[in-house]
């Protein structure tokens, strides 16, 4: 976040504008590391940004990567993590707080299913994207996601549902998977999908989409991710996709593969479950990608 100190002293007549008032608050809480904002359309959830102050020298508009914290919500961390990438990379980082149990029930895990009870997440999202898009004067029709661990079910599902509303998706380290599997209902896989979701899955644009799995070999506690029968999430074939986060991404991408999907995995060595140790090489998916797709447009537009 910008501090007053860093910013030129205003003599008195400037200060009694309202519209300086208005370009002070903005550099202070807007620009950089923001403040914690509410969701103008469920002020239950709450999110941050890094946007890089404009110098007049960026080389392209302006993009937006979102990163889902995971059940640790930890999205602050993640948005600092990302704000030197944002700053030579032109982008907008924005990172989503869904807290625990905005129901009442203290449920930790249900933003990572896209529903819970009314709520609908990826809904909840969109209208953030909209609201920063629209505070920076950017296009953001089509964004990055990445999330890791609790996140990385959420963008997962989220990519899935909304391939048309994204340019790159990377997928960290989720306990559990759902599958391209037309003979298992959602959540582990997809015979269901339309029923559940009032749209066809679209495998046509999940293919076009880049996609980047992550996990540390290390990753291999178990204990959180085993479902058991009787729990909330638990169906028939819960575990099946493997013991470990893993076993289990991997699984997933030979999901995707055998659709189509042709998504790029990282195995991070001697990294435990630990989604900041591997955002460098999430960075380095995003950099390639943009450097792909902002080469293309230059190209369209000659």
């Amino acid at each position: 976040m910008a501090h007053l100190q860093d910013l030129p002293i205003a003599d008195p007549a400037e200060q009694a504008d309202p519209a300086f008032g208005a370009q002070r608050a903005a550099a202070i809480y807007d620009v950089g590391h923001s403040t914690i904002f509410a969701s103008r359309s469920d002020p239950r959830f709450a999110y941050c940004t890094y946007a890089p102050p404009s110098t007049g020298l960026e080389k392209h508009p302006r993009q937006l990567v979102v990163v889902m914290h995971g059940t640790g919500r930890a999205f602050t961390e993640y948005r600092d993590a990302f704000a030197e990438f944002a700053k030579w990379n032109d982008c907008i980082v924005l990172c989503p707080l869904f807290p625990v149990g905005p129901q009442g029930d203290g449920n930790r895990d249900g933003f990572k299913q896209l529903r819970e009870g009314n709520i609908r997440y990826d809904d909840i999202l969109l209208d953030m994207v909209a609201e920063v898009g629209e505070k920076f004067g950017c296009d953001f029709s089509k964004f990055a996601l990445f999330g890791y661990s609790g996140g990385g079910q959420f963008v997962q599902r989220f990519g899935l549902l909304h391939p048309e509303r994204l340019w790159a998706l990377s997928i960290g380290a989720p306990g559990s998977v759902t599958l391209l599997d037309v003979n298992q209902d959602w959540w582990v896989g997809v015979r269901n999908f339309e029923q559940k979701f009032g749209k066809p899955l679209n495998l046509d644009l999940l293919r076009q989409l880049p996609v980047h799995l992550i996990v540390g070999k290390a990753d291999i506690e178990t204990w959180e991710i085993t479902h058991q029968e009787g729990g909330k999430f638990y169906m028939p074939g819960a575990n099946d996709a493997g013991r470990t986060r893993p076993e289990r991404l991997e699984t997933l991408r030979q999901s995707f593969a055998a659709n189509g999907v042709a998504a790029t995995m990282d195995l991070v060595d001697n990294v435990p479950h630990n989604g900041l140790a591997c955002c460098d090489k999430v960075q380095d998916f995003l950099a390639a990608t943009l450097r792909i797709m902002r080469a293309g447009a230059a190209h369209m537009a000659r």
